[in-house]
Parts: structure tokens; sequence; C-alpha cells
């Protein structure tokens, strides 16, 4: 059978598991860590001790490569496969490349999305393992933060000295399982001795937890940034944090190993550090600020992948991450693909996928030059990648080419999902080049000294295009107490739709004339942003009537089958 067909009916797993892995010792020595940093689970994942940083704090940082995508559709354009791709394709071009992900959550496993570490033969391995309970850091998250519900309620209960509301507990419980159940719920119903209130679950990756995780320089900022966390209200609206509680030594102690990221590999045997999953809706979308530390001090060329496209996990990157941890990303590859280019052009999904159809992927034009101009903002240098799939038109792939050349902006074909490395060197290429063209000119895109109410507007302006912002419900009583209460120093994390630039997921390109709604904000102190929320975010997903849990399976042999 010619190997390009064997390819094409091979699904991911079965690659992965016909995949010859390095040893992650291995993996280690070419990432330039010790063997006395190295905390191994098993053959093929292992720990990095913050030991390694300490070591190589006063080397030169590599190049920050972001990996961001135009407005996705719900059948999602290959950015995590772009950016595996990416890194494979540099290793192959010689290059000291080391790729940093999110931790995927083990929820979407279950319902719709499936697995989360790349595709076809550009993926991460062990990727039914890291698909999984890999090395139990989100686990981790979950038990610490429902140990500080029960710790807050039982606070309450055993005499409240510290005069919290009952009724303004502000920390709700979390689980991994998506479980619309849960998004509203009624605890306390034994009686005497327990607390009667109304709460709720979150899916455990939008703990604040997490995003502090992926967020900490270092442990002791980790645990001061644990106990800055506003868990509740006094009646007289005082905020009541997590320190007040007494619960970051036994929270911190839950995240001994967690805080350490992970290190695994690609396909083709680059390194990988992989850690923290906060979710680019509720939290800000990107892996640790530890991990990108490390790989930019091992390596020279970092690349990292922000959740969702470049409004969402892009946008709050370069403010809330590269602006905390003192990151000057220089260059962003922007995913793209026909079928995400169609539906911006009036197609339905089912429209967009397979066929010619090129006035709908003109009009879809806008949508992609709206993202090009938002990386621009940003004084980082674009550089749009075209993730082929079987089907697509060679006609309707130069059109694409052809109106980047207009942009002036660099773009290449990617085909990494069918090819590995070599099917992106293309793309690398012009990475390459456009960095050695010029530096990257990083700027956030506001001062953190601005109104809350200013920096909320900016975003919806110059990153989504609205004409300005409405605020509904809560939110302009938010903003009132959060500044009252020392919070409005803070850069904001918009909870918004991936599906659209605006509020609204149904609304496609790149509309004009319409003001986003804000309908509440809150303080995420830990993690040191504010949540604006917009539109219908849920923080706990459902099940689909036709969950992909209903597929996996395992035999005796240990053999995933099911698992994407």
């Amino acid at each position: 059978m010619p190997i390009e067909t064997a390819r094409k009916l091979q699904s991911n797993i079965e690659i992965a598991q016909a995949a010859r892995p390095l040893q992650i010792t291995e993996i280690a020595r070419v990432a330039g860590i010790r063997m006395e940093e190295l905390e191994v689970y098993g053959q093929y994942k292992a720990k990095v001790s913050l030991k390694a940083l300490d070591r190589i704090q006063s080397r030169p940082t590599g190049k920050l490569i972001l990996v961001t995508a135009m407005t996705p559709t719900e059948a999602g354009e290959g950015k995590t496969s772009t950016a595996i791709g990416l890194t494979q394709a540099l290793g192959h071009l010689r290059k000291k490349v080391i790729l940093t992900l999110r931790e995927p959550s083990i929820g979407p496993i279950f319902g719709v999305k499936g697995g989360a570490c790349g595709s076809g033969f550009a993926q991460i391995l062990p990727m039914d393992d890291i698909n999984l309970h890999f090395t139990g850091d989100i686990h981790a998250v979950g038990t610490a933060h429902n140990l500080l519900t029960a710790l807050v309620e039982n606070h309450v209960i055993h005499g409240n000295s510290l005069s919290i509301d009952p009724n303004r507990i502000l920390w709700r419980r979390v689980s991994e399982i998506p479980d619309r159940n849960l998004r509203h719920v009624q605890v306390g119903l034994g009686g005497v001795g327990y607390l009667k209130r109304e709460t709720g679950f979150d899916i455990t990756v939008a703990s604040e937890v997490m995003a502090i995780l992926a967020l900490s320089k270092d442990f002791s900022d980790f645990k001061e940034r644990l106990g800055s966390m506003v868990v509740a209200l006094t009646a007289e609206g005082r905020p009541v944090r997590a320190a007040q509680i007494n619960a970051v030594g036994a929270m911190a102690l839950l995240m001994k190993d967690a805080i350490k990221p992970n290190l695994v590999q690609t396909l083709e045997g680059q390194p990988v550090f992989i850690h923290a999953g906060p979710f680019a809706n509720m939290a800000h979308g990107a892996n640790s600020v530890l991990a990108t530390e490390m790989a930019l001090r091992l390596s020279d060329y970092c690349v990292t992948e922000c959740g969702f496209g470049s409004d969402l996990g892009f946008e709050k990157f370069c403010d809330i991450v590269a602006r905390s941890a003192g990151f000057k990303p220089e260059a962003a590859v922007l995913v793209v693909t026909l079928r995400a280019l169609k539906v911006h052009g009036g197609l339905s999904l089912e429209e967009a996928t397979g066929k010619e159809e090129p006035r709908a992927l003109q009009r879809g034009f806008e949508n992609l030059e709206r993202h090009v101009e938002i990386i621009r903002r940003f004084g980082i240098i674009p550089v749009v990648t075209i993730n082929r799939f079987s089907g697509d038109s060679p006609t309707e792939l130069r059109l694409i080419q052809e109106h980047c050349l207009g942009l002036k902006v660099r773009c290449a074909v990617s085909e990494v999902r069918e090819r590995g490395g070599p099917g992106g060197v293309d793309v690398a290429k012009e990475v390459l080049a456009a960095l050695q063209e010029r530096a990257g000119r990083f700027q956030p895109l506001y001062p953190l000294d601005q109104p809350i109410a200013s920096k909320i507007e900016t975003i919806a302006r110059e990153i989504y295009g609205a004409d300005g912002v409405e605020y509904v419900e809560t939110a302009s009583a938010d903003i009132e107490r959060l500044t009252r209460d020392g919070f409005a120093g803070l850069p904001i994390n918009m909870a918004k739709t991936q599906l659209s630039l605006t509020d609204d997921p149904k609304v496609k390109g790149a509309p004009r004339g319409w003001k986003l709604k804000v309908r509440e904000v809150r303080a995420a102190a830990g993690a040191r942003f504010l949540v604006a929320l917009t539109g219908k975010i849920l923080t706990m997903p459902g099940l689909p009537k036709s969950p992909l849990a209903e597929k996996l399976d395992v035999d005796a042999n240990g053999r995933i089958t099911g698992l994407f």
C-alpha cells in the first residue's frame, strides 16, 4: 500500500500508537535539562524541577513565536496541529526549538472535541496519557479549589469571625466532567450543622487556581496569588480573601508537584513543555509562564499556542501574560482555512466544506484582514499559514495567497497533518525570514492605569471592531465596586464567544456598527486580572446528545480506541 494512502487511513490514535518515541531522558538531554532536574513519570513523560529555571535564569532568551488563528468554526481550524508541525519543521531545519502548550481539559474528550494533542503526523506524545490523567495537574487544581470551598463554608458554620455574608460566597465548586446539571445546585440540605445555600459548579480549567498556576513566576509568587483570591464578601461588601481563611498552606501543599512543568515530545522528537490549561474564554488561554520562560532560556526559538482566535487568546497573551512575565513576542503565525473563510463569507459549515465557493471565500477575507490588523496592532509580525485539508481547491488556495500578498503579509500553505515536519517547512521558512527581516516591536494595547471602562472599550473598539460598549445587568455597579476596592489597575480578561468577533456566536465576518454588551465584571484578584463577561458564556459545559464517551474503550492489553 502506498505510504500516502496508508497515512490517510490512520486515525490520530493509531498514528500515535504506531510511533516509536524517544525515552524522556533523551528528550531532556536534547533540551538541555540535567538528570537531577528531571522527575520521571514512566518512560515518556516527566516533570522538570524549578531548580532548572534557577540554573538557566541568566541565559539570553530565544525568540518567541505565537500561534493564533482567524475566528474559528465549531470544527476548529488545526491551530494546535500547526504549532506542533511548525516546531517539527523548525527541527527539520536544524533549529533549536521547544514547543509550549496548554494541558488539554479532560472534559471535551468525553463530549464533542476529542483529544487535543494535534492531529495526523503533527502530534505530541504520549497523546493518550496527555489527554487523560497525564501527571495529575488538573486533578490537583480541582482538589485545591474544592478544599477552599469547604474551608469557606466551614468558617461560616463555626462562628463566622470574618462576618462573611452566606449569600455572597463567591467561590463555587469545580468538576472535570461536563455536567449541565451541576451549573446551579443547592447544598447543605442535611439540616442542623450544614450551610444551606444556592451555588454551582464550574469546569475545573475555569478555576482561578488554574489561571494562577499558569501566571505564577515561582512558588512564592504562586502562594501569594492564592492568598489574594477573593472568595466572599461581607454584609458591607468588603472582600474576604483566601489568606484570611487560612487556606493557602494546604492548597500549596496539594499543588507542590503541579507547579512543575511537564516535559514530553513531538512525534519527531522535539522537546515540548505542556503545562497548565486555563480556559481561553473565561481565563487567558495560555500555558504556564514557567514553561515558556524555561523554553525561552533553553532554546533559540520557543513556539507557543494562544487559545482560539487573535481576538481572544492572542490579545490576552499580549495584555496579560506577556505584560506580567516580561515576554516580548516577535512573530505570530495566523492559522486560516478555506472552510473558515467561507463560513465567514456567509456559508454554513456543511456548505463550506469541500466545495469551491470563490465569492464566499472573498467575502470571508474581511475576517482574515481584521486578525492581521490585530496582530500588527501589538507590534508583532504576522505570518499567515493556510492549514490545508484534503479536497481543498488549489485555485482557492492561490486566491488566499494573492490576497495576503496584497496585505503585504507573508503566507504559506501548511500540510503538517499529512506530512509532519516536512509539510511545515514552507511556513517555518517564512517565519524565519520575517524574524530576520525585522525585529518585532511589541507593545500592549492599553496602559494599566486607564479606568476599567476605558480598557474594556479599547478592546471592544480596537480588537473586536465595535462602536462602543453597552453595560447591562450588574456591570456598571461591578465596575464602581471594583474601582472602590482597588482593582482598577488590573488588565481586562474578556469572556467572549470564540465563534465571532462580536458577543453573538451567530454573527460572522468582521461586522461594524454594533456595540459589545458587558453584563458582569468580576475580580480574579489572585490571577491579577478582571473578567468582563459578555454574551452567554458557560463556565460548565454539557455533554452533547451523542457524547464521544460512548465510543471510548480500552482492551485487556491497554490499547485505547475511540480517542480522537
